[in-house]
Protein backbone atom coordinates (compact mmCIF):
# COMPACT_ATOMS: atom_id res chain seq x y z
CA UNK A 1 0.00 0.00 0.00
CA UNK A 2 1.09 3.63 -0.65
CA UNK A 3 1.59 5.90 2.13
CA UNK A 4 0.60 9.70 1.28
CA UNK A 5 1.99 12.80 3.12
CA UNK A 6 -0.39 15.25 3.28
CA UNK A 7 -0.34 18.74 2.89
CA UNK A 8 -2.11 21.82 4.88
CA UNK A 9 -2.77 23.13 1.46
CA UNK A 10 -4.29 20.42 0.06
CA UNK A 11 -5.26 17.06 2.16
CA UNK A 12 -5.96 14.98 -1.20
CA UNK A 13 -2.42 15.53 -2.62
CA UNK A 14 0.47 13.33 -3.00
CA UNK A 15 3.91 14.78 -3.12
CA UNK A 16 7.07 13.58 -4.62
CA UNK A 17 8.71 13.27 -1.09
CA UNK A 18 5.74 10.37 -0.23
CA UNK A 19 6.30 8.04 -3.50
CA UNK A 20 10.25 8.03 -3.08
CA UNK A 21 9.57 7.18 0.60
CA UNK A 22 6.85 4.25 -0.43
CA UNK A 23 9.43 2.81 -2.80
CA UNK A 24 12.08 2.54 -0.44
CA UNK A 25 9.99 0.97 1.87
CA UNK A 26 9.33 -1.72 -0.46
CA UNK A 27 12.68 -2.38 -0.83
CA UNK A 28 13.21 -5.67 0.49
CA UNK A 29 16.70 -7.18 2.53
CA UNK A 30 17.44 -9.17 -0.59
CA UNK A 31 18.22 -5.74 -2.46
CA UNK A 32 20.41 -4.36 0.25
CA UNK A 33 22.19 -7.39 0.48
CA UNK A 34 22.76 -7.19 -3.45
CA UNK A 35 23.77 -3.47 -3.56
CA UNK A 36 27.28 -4.43 -1.66
CA UNK A 37 28.16 -6.93 -4.07
CA UNK A 38 30.95 -7.71 -5.74
CA UNK A 39 30.86 -9.34 -9.52
CA UNK A 40 32.85 -12.40 -9.00
CA UNK A 41 32.32 -13.10 -5.51
CA UNK A 42 30.04 -16.42 -4.90
CA UNK A 43 27.28 -15.17 -2.61
CA UNK A 44 26.72 -17.92 0.11
CA UNK A 45 23.86 -20.28 1.43
CA UNK A 46 21.81 -17.93 3.62
CA UNK A 47 22.15 -15.04 0.84
CA UNK A 48 21.24 -17.43 -2.06
CA UNK A 49 18.17 -18.73 0.14
CA UNK A 50 16.89 -15.30 0.32
CA UNK A 51 17.60 -14.34 -3.05
CA UNK A 52 15.44 -18.13 -4.59
CA UNK A 53 12.39 -16.95 -2.27
CA UNK A 54 12.81 -13.42 -3.51
CA UNK A 55 9.53 -11.47 -4.44
CA UNK A 56 8.91 -9.76 -8.13
CA UNK A 57 9.74 -6.30 -6.93
CA UNK A 58 13.46 -7.39 -5.72
CA UNK A 59 13.56 -9.73 -8.94
CA UNK A 60 15.24 -7.47 -11.19
CA UNK A 61 17.52 -6.50 -9.09
CA UNK A 62 18.59 -10.28 -8.30
CA UNK A 63 18.50 -10.39 -12.29
CA UNK A 64 20.98 -7.47 -12.52
CA UNK A 65 23.67 -8.91 -10.06
CA UNK A 66 23.50 -12.32 -12.02
CA UNK A 67 24.04 -10.54 -15.55
CA UNK A 68 26.91 -8.63 -13.72
CA UNK A 69 28.85 -11.95 -12.62
CA UNK A 70 28.09 -13.24 -16.12
CA UNK A 71 29.97 -10.42 -17.67
CA UNK A 72 32.91 -10.25 -15.18
CA UNK A 73 32.82 -14.34 -16.25
CA UNK A 74 32.63 -14.31 -20.19
CA UNK A 75 31.39 -11.10 -21.79
CA UNK A 76 29.52 -10.41 -25.17
CA UNK A 77 29.35 -14.26 -25.99
CA UNK A 78 26.98 -16.80 -25.66
CA UNK A 79 27.77 -20.59 -26.47
CA UNK A 80 26.00 -23.69 -27.93
CA UNK A 81 26.66 -27.20 -29.00
CA UNK A 82 25.71 -28.23 -32.22
CA UNK A 83 25.26 -31.87 -32.16
CA UNK A 84 22.78 -35.16 -32.95
CA UNK A 85 21.57 -36.53 -29.93
CA UNK A 86 21.94 -40.40 -29.93
CA UNK A 87 19.54 -42.78 -28.32
CA UNK A 88 21.61 -45.51 -27.79
CA UNK A 89 19.22 -47.92 -25.71
CA UNK A 90 16.24 -46.33 -24.10
CA UNK A 91 16.05 -49.59 -22.17
CA UNK A 92 16.62 -48.22 -18.43
CA UNK A 93 16.23 -50.14 -14.84
CA UNK A 94 14.73 -47.22 -13.03
CA UNK A 95 11.51 -46.08 -13.13
CA UNK A 96 11.85 -42.15 -12.84
CA UNK A 97 7.96 -39.93 -12.25
CA UNK A 98 9.05 -37.94 -14.71
CA UNK A 99 10.46 -39.60 -17.41
CA UNK A 100 9.11 -40.57 -21.29
CA UNK A 101 12.54 -41.50 -22.54
CA UNK A 102 12.43 -45.03 -20.54
CA UNK A 103 11.16 -47.94 -21.61
CA UNK A 104 11.03 -51.85 -21.13
CA UNK A 105 11.19 -54.38 -23.35
CA UNK A 106 8.32 -54.78 -25.60
CA UNK A 107 6.92 -51.66 -25.10
CA UNK A 108 6.26 -49.77 -28.52
CA UNK A 109 9.22 -47.45 -28.87
CA UNK A 110 11.64 -49.72 -27.16
CA UNK A 111 14.98 -49.69 -29.03
CA UNK A 112 18.61 -50.17 -28.81
CA UNK A 113 20.64 -48.39 -32.00
CA UNK A 114 22.86 -51.04 -33.98
CA UNK A 115 25.96 -49.77 -34.93
CA UNK A 116 25.21 -48.72 -38.58
CA UNK A 117 22.20 -46.73 -37.27
CA UNK A 118 24.64 -44.41 -34.91
CA UNK A 119 27.39 -43.86 -37.80
CA UNK A 120 24.59 -42.94 -40.28
CA UNK A 121 23.05 -40.35 -37.58
CA UNK A 122 26.46 -39.64 -37.23
CA UNK A 123 27.68 -38.55 -40.56
CA UNK A 124 24.10 -36.91 -41.31
CA UNK A 125 24.89 -34.83 -38.22
CA UNK A 126 28.82 -34.12 -39.85
CA UNK A 127 27.46 -32.74 -43.36
CA UNK A 128 24.61 -30.23 -41.36
CA UNK A 129 28.01 -28.66 -39.25
CA UNK A 130 28.02 -31.00 -35.93
CA UNK A 131 30.40 -31.18 -33.37
CA UNK A 132 28.65 -33.10 -30.80
CA UNK A 133 27.68 -36.64 -30.93
CA UNK A 134 25.82 -36.86 -27.28
CA UNK A 135 25.04 -39.77 -26.27
CA UNK A 136 21.87 -40.71 -24.16
CA UNK A 137 20.63 -44.46 -22.64
CA UNK A 138 19.22 -46.06 -19.47
CA UNK A 139 20.96 -47.09 -16.83
CA UNK A 140 22.43 -50.63 -16.80
CA UNK A 141 19.41 -51.74 -18.53
CA UNK A 142 21.26 -55.79 -18.57
CA UNK A 143 21.00 -55.88 -14.72
CA UNK A 144 16.73 -56.02 -15.00
CA UNK A 145 16.46 -57.36 -18.58
CA UNK A 146 17.61 -60.49 -20.00
CA UNK A 147 16.32 -59.33 -23.33
CA UNK A 148 18.59 -56.20 -23.07
CA UNK A 149 21.28 -59.31 -22.10
CA UNK A 150 20.48 -61.14 -25.07
CA UNK A 151 20.65 -57.71 -27.52
CA UNK A 152 24.27 -57.15 -26.29
CA UNK A 153 25.36 -60.81 -26.37
CA UNK A 154 23.88 -60.46 -30.50
CA UNK A 155 26.29 -57.01 -30.63
CA UNK A 156 29.40 -58.84 -29.14
CA UNK A 157 29.62 -56.96 -25.84
CA UNK A 158 29.60 -57.96 -22.04
CA UNK A 159 27.58 -54.68 -20.77
CA UNK A 160 25.73 -51.74 -22.15
CA UNK A 161 28.75 -49.57 -20.51
CA UNK A 162 31.25 -51.96 -22.83
CA UNK A 163 28.57 -51.10 -25.98
CA UNK A 164 28.94 -47.25 -25.11
CA UNK A 165 32.81 -47.15 -25.31
CA UNK A 166 32.34 -48.97 -28.31
CA UNK A 167 29.97 -46.30 -30.45
CA UNK A 168 32.08 -43.18 -28.61
CA UNK A 169 35.40 -45.33 -29.98
CA UNK A 170 33.32 -45.82 -33.79
CA UNK A 171 32.31 -41.88 -33.74
CA UNK A 172 35.61 -40.78 -32.79
CA UNK A 173 37.06 -42.59 -35.66
CA UNK A 174 35.18 -42.43 -38.21
CA UNK A 175 33.59 -38.80 -38.05
CA UNK A 176 34.88 -35.58 -37.32
CA UNK A 177 32.12 -35.54 -34.44
CA UNK A 178 33.50 -35.79 -30.49
CA UNK A 179 31.39 -37.67 -28.10
CA UNK A 180 29.64 -36.94 -24.99
CA UNK A 181 28.05 -39.61 -23.05
CA UNK A 182 25.52 -39.65 -20.19
CA UNK A 183 25.80 -43.49 -19.26
CA UNK A 184 24.64 -42.79 -15.47
CA UNK A 185 26.62 -43.86 -12.43
CA UNK A 186 29.98 -44.93 -13.27
CA UNK A 187 33.15 -46.60 -11.59
CA UNK A 188 36.38 -44.89 -11.46
CA UNK A 189 37.52 -47.62 -14.07
CA UNK A 190 34.53 -46.69 -16.21
CA UNK A 191 35.54 -42.85 -15.94
CA UNK A 192 39.03 -43.65 -16.81
CA UNK A 193 37.47 -46.05 -20.15
CA UNK A 194 34.96 -43.50 -21.36
CA UNK A 195 37.72 -40.37 -20.78
CA UNK A 196 39.91 -41.96 -23.29
CA UNK A 197 36.90 -41.92 -26.14
CA UNK A 198 35.19 -38.44 -25.60
CA UNK A 199 36.41 -34.94 -24.12
CA UNK A 200 33.48 -34.52 -21.70
CA UNK A 201 31.23 -36.56 -19.46
CA UNK A 202 27.93 -36.01 -17.73
CA UNK A 203 25.70 -36.79 -15.24
CA UNK A 204 22.75 -34.80 -13.84
CA UNK A 205 23.15 -34.71 -9.92
CA UNK A 206 18.93 -33.64 -10.12
CA UNK A 207 18.65 -33.23 -7.10
CA UNK A 208 20.53 -34.02 -3.33
CA UNK A 209 16.99 -34.68 -1.75
CA UNK A 210 17.04 -38.29 -0.36
CA UNK A 211 12.77 -37.57 0.25
CA UNK A 212 12.42 -38.08 -3.35
CA UNK A 213 13.23 -41.68 -3.39
CA UNK A 214 10.06 -42.08 -1.65
CA UNK A 215 6.81 -44.31 -2.53
CA UNK A 216 5.04 -42.59 -4.80
CA UNK A 217 7.73 -40.22 -5.28
CA UNK A 218 9.93 -38.50 -8.43
CA UNK A 219 12.46 -41.12 -8.01
CA UNK A 220 10.89 -44.02 -5.95
CA UNK A 221 12.05 -47.33 -7.74
CA UNK A 222 15.18 -45.32 -9.14
CA UNK A 223 18.19 -47.45 -7.10
CA UNK A 224 20.67 -45.10 -9.39
CA UNK A 225 19.33 -42.01 -8.56
CA UNK A 226 20.18 -41.92 -4.93
CA UNK A 227 21.56 -39.08 -4.44
CA UNK A 228 25.20 -39.92 -2.78
CA UNK A 229 25.38 -42.16 -5.89
CA UNK A 230 25.44 -39.56 -8.41
CA UNK A 231 27.77 -37.69 -6.09
CA UNK A 232 30.20 -40.06 -5.89
CA UNK A 233 30.91 -40.22 -9.88
CA UNK A 234 30.71 -36.44 -10.11
CA UNK A 235 33.41 -36.45 -7.20
CA UNK A 236 35.52 -39.68 -8.98
CA UNK A 237 35.47 -37.58 -12.21
CA UNK A 238 37.05 -34.78 -10.67
CA UNK A 239 39.71 -37.14 -9.10
CA UNK A 240 40.65 -37.86 -12.67
CA UNK A 241 39.92 -34.48 -13.85
CA UNK A 242 37.92 -35.07 -16.58
CA UNK A 243 35.65 -32.05 -17.63
CA UNK A 244 32.25 -32.60 -16.37
CA UNK A 245 28.48 -31.64 -17.05
CA UNK A 246 26.17 -31.81 -14.11
CA UNK A 247 23.58 -30.04 -13.28
CA UNK A 248 20.21 -30.09 -11.29
CA UNK A 249 16.11 -30.88 -12.32
CA UNK A 250 13.62 -28.42 -10.64
CA UNK A 251 9.90 -29.16 -10.04
CA UNK A 252 10.05 -32.62 -9.47
CA UNK A 253 9.39 -32.66 -5.77
CA UNK A 254 12.13 -29.93 -3.96
CA UNK A 255 12.12 -27.26 -2.38
CA UNK A 256 13.85 -23.89 -2.85
CA UNK A 257 15.95 -25.30 0.18
CA UNK A 258 17.10 -28.23 -2.32
CA UNK A 259 17.76 -26.73 -4.93
CA UNK A 260 20.23 -24.20 -3.06
CA UNK A 261 21.54 -27.29 -1.08
CA UNK A 262 22.30 -29.07 -4.60
CA UNK A 263 24.05 -26.26 -6.60
CA UNK A 264 26.34 -25.94 -3.22
CA UNK A 265 26.74 -29.82 -3.42
CA UNK A 266 28.16 -28.98 -6.88
CA UNK A 267 30.09 -26.06 -6.10
CA UNK A 268 32.00 -28.02 -3.44
CA UNK A 269 32.50 -30.76 -5.57
CA UNK A 270 34.32 -28.17 -8.44
CA UNK A 271 35.77 -25.87 -6.24
CA UNK A 272 37.60 -29.23 -4.65
CA UNK A 273 39.23 -30.33 -8.21
CA UNK A 274 38.20 -27.98 -10.74
CA UNK A 275 36.23 -30.35 -13.31
CA UNK A 276 32.86 -28.99 -13.10
CA UNK A 277 32.56 -27.44 -16.78
CA UNK A 278 29.31 -26.51 -16.83
CA UNK A 279 25.85 -26.81 -14.33
CA UNK A 280 22.97 -27.32 -16.56
CA UNK A 281 19.44 -25.65 -14.97
CA UNK A 282 16.57 -28.06 -16.21
CA UNK A 283 12.79 -27.37 -15.33
CA UNK A 284 10.56 -30.22 -15.33
CA UNK A 285 7.47 -30.38 -18.29
CA UNK A 286 4.83 -32.03 -17.66
CA UNK A 287 3.77 -34.90 -19.99
CA UNK A 288 1.00 -36.97 -20.78
CA UNK A 289 1.17 -40.89 -19.47
CA UNK A 290 3.74 -40.40 -16.74
CA UNK A 291 3.28 -40.63 -13.12
CA UNK A 292 3.81 -36.87 -12.42
CA UNK A 293 1.28 -36.11 -15.61
CA UNK A 294 -0.49 -33.46 -13.33
CA UNK A 295 2.57 -32.20 -11.74
CA UNK A 296 3.21 -28.58 -11.84
CA UNK A 297 5.39 -27.32 -13.56
CA UNK A 298 8.18 -24.41 -12.34
CA UNK A 299 6.88 -21.07 -13.09
CA UNK A 300 9.00 -18.89 -15.29
CA UNK A 301 9.74 -16.97 -12.52
CA UNK A 302 10.96 -19.85 -10.58
CA UNK A 303 13.31 -20.73 -13.44
CA UNK A 304 14.44 -17.11 -13.57
CA UNK A 305 15.56 -17.23 -9.87
CA UNK A 306 17.26 -20.59 -9.86
CA UNK A 307 19.10 -19.55 -13.14
CA UNK A 308 20.04 -16.39 -11.43
CA UNK A 309 20.92 -18.16 -8.00
CA UNK A 310 23.07 -20.95 -9.82
CA UNK A 311 24.99 -17.81 -11.40
CA UNK A 312 26.14 -15.94 -8.27
CA UNK A 313 26.68 -19.57 -5.89
CA UNK A 314 29.20 -20.00 -9.12
CA UNK A 315 30.20 -16.93 -10.81
CA UNK A 316 32.99 -18.72 -13.03
CA UNK A 317 31.19 -21.33 -13.79
CA UNK A 318 29.36 -22.30 -17.12
CA UNK A 319 25.48 -21.95 -16.31
CA UNK A 320 23.37 -23.46 -18.67
CA UNK A 321 19.93 -23.47 -19.33
CA UNK A 322 17.95 -25.17 -22.37
CA UNK A 323 16.08 -23.28 -24.69
CA UNK A 324 13.44 -25.50 -26.26
CA UNK A 325 12.35 -26.48 -22.58
CA UNK A 326 11.61 -22.55 -21.88
CA UNK A 327 10.02 -20.88 -24.62
CA UNK A 328 8.30 -18.70 -25.87
CA UNK A 329 10.61 -17.00 -22.93
CA UNK A 330 13.74 -18.44 -23.51
CA UNK A 331 15.93 -15.25 -24.24
CA UNK A 332 15.12 -13.61 -20.60
CA UNK A 333 17.54 -16.57 -19.20
CA UNK A 334 19.94 -14.18 -20.80
CA UNK A 335 18.85 -11.99 -17.94
CA UNK A 336 19.58 -13.84 -15.39
CA UNK A 337 23.17 -14.81 -16.21
CA UNK A 338 23.22 -18.12 -18.69
CA UNK A 339 26.20 -17.86 -20.61
CA UNK A 340 25.05 -21.02 -22.81
CA UNK A 341 22.22 -22.50 -24.58
CA UNK A 342 23.33 -26.20 -24.10
CA UNK A 343 23.08 -29.00 -27.08
CA UNK A 344 21.15 -27.74 -30.22
CA UNK A 345 20.76 -30.08 -32.79
CA UNK A 346 19.66 -29.13 -36.62
CA UNK A 347 18.55 -32.83 -37.15
CA UNK A 348 17.93 -35.04 -34.06
CA UNK A 349 14.44 -34.20 -32.15
CA UNK A 350 15.41 -33.79 -28.20
CA UNK A 351 14.23 -37.60 -27.44
CA UNK A 352 13.60 -36.48 -23.54
CA UNK A 353 11.70 -33.80 -24.40
CA UNK A 354 10.18 -34.63 -27.94
CA UNK A 355 7.08 -33.02 -27.46
CA UNK A 356 9.55 -29.42 -27.33
CA UNK A 357 11.18 -28.92 -30.50
CA UNK A 358 14.94 -27.34 -30.44
CA UNK A 359 14.74 -23.56 -31.85
CA UNK A 360 15.93 -23.06 -35.50
CA UNK A 361 19.51 -21.71 -35.05
CA UNK A 362 18.95 -18.80 -37.30
CA UNK A 363 16.55 -17.81 -34.38
CA UNK A 364 18.02 -18.91 -31.76
CA UNK A 365 21.13 -16.39 -33.09
CA UNK A 366 18.18 -13.57 -33.43
CA UNK A 367 16.99 -13.92 -29.97
CA UNK A 368 20.46 -14.16 -28.72
CA UNK A 369 21.47 -10.56 -30.57
CA UNK A 370 19.07 -8.96 -29.93
CA UNK A 371 19.63 -8.86 -26.00
CA UNK A 372 23.21 -8.25 -27.44
CA UNK A 373 25.62 -11.53 -27.60
CA UNK A 374 27.44 -12.72 -30.21
CA UNK A 375 26.08 -16.16 -30.30
CA UNK A 376 29.21 -19.59 -31.04
CA UNK A 377 29.33 -22.64 -31.40
CA UNK A 378 31.27 -24.72 -29.30
CA UNK A 379 32.86 -28.13 -28.61
CA UNK A 380 31.20 -30.87 -25.83
CA UNK A 381 34.41 -29.28 -23.97
CA UNK A 382 34.79 -25.87 -23.11
CA UNK A 383 37.85 -23.76 -23.89
CA UNK A 384 39.50 -23.54 -20.72
CA UNK A 385 39.04 -27.31 -20.40
CA UNK A 386 40.65 -27.86 -23.81
CA UNK A 387 43.99 -27.94 -22.71
CA UNK A 388 44.25 -31.07 -19.78
CA UNK A 389 42.33 -32.97 -22.69
CA UNK A 390 44.54 -32.26 -25.38
CA UNK A 391 47.74 -32.82 -23.50
CA UNK A 392 47.34 -36.74 -23.69
CA UNK A 393 48.42 -38.09 -27.12
CA UNK A 394 46.18 -40.35 -29.09
CA UNK A 395 43.19 -40.02 -31.77
CA UNK A 396 40.71 -38.03 -29.19
CA UNK A 397 43.72 -35.24 -29.00
CA UNK A 398 43.87 -35.50 -32.59
CA UNK A 399 40.41 -34.72 -33.48
CA UNK A 400 40.08 -32.40 -30.70
CA UNK A 401 43.31 -29.92 -32.32
CA UNK A 402 41.63 -30.47 -35.81
CA UNK A 403 37.96 -29.37 -34.42
CA UNK A 404 38.80 -26.45 -32.59
CA UNK A 405 39.60 -22.90 -33.49
CA UNK A 406 42.28 -20.66 -31.97
CA UNK A 407 39.61 -19.21 -29.11
CA UNK A 408 39.25 -22.94 -28.38
CA UNK A 409 35.86 -23.28 -29.69
CA UNK A 410 34.50 -25.07 -32.52
CA UNK A 411 35.72 -24.12 -36.13
CA UNK A 412 33.46 -22.92 -38.84
CA UNK A 413 31.79 -25.64 -41.16
CA UNK A 414 33.98 -24.32 -43.98
CA UNK A 415 37.43 -23.89 -41.79
CA UNK A 416 37.17 -27.54 -41.24
CA UNK A 417 36.28 -28.58 -45.01
CA UNK A 418 39.44 -26.63 -45.98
Amino acid sequence: MIRCIRTLADPNAVTPTALITSALERSSSCTAELAGLQPGSPISRDLALSLIRCGDDDLPAVLAAASAARDTFKPGVITYSRKVFLPLTNLCRDYCGYCTFRRDPGEPGAHTMTPEEVLEVARAGEKLGCTEALFSLGDKPELLFPEMRETLRHLGYKSTLHYLEAMCELVLRETTLLPHPNPGLLSAEWITRLAAVSPSVGLMLETTNDALLALGAAHDNAPDKVPAKRLRTIEEAGKQQVPFTSGLLIGIGETSEDRIDTLLAIRDLHERYGHIQEVIVQNFRAKPNIPMAHVPEPSEGEMLRTVAVARLLMPNVNIQAPPNLNAPYYEKLLDAGINDWGGVSPLTPDYINPEKPWPHLEQLRLRTESKGFQLRQRLPVYPEFLPGVVSKSGLLSEKLQAARDLEGLAKTKEARAA
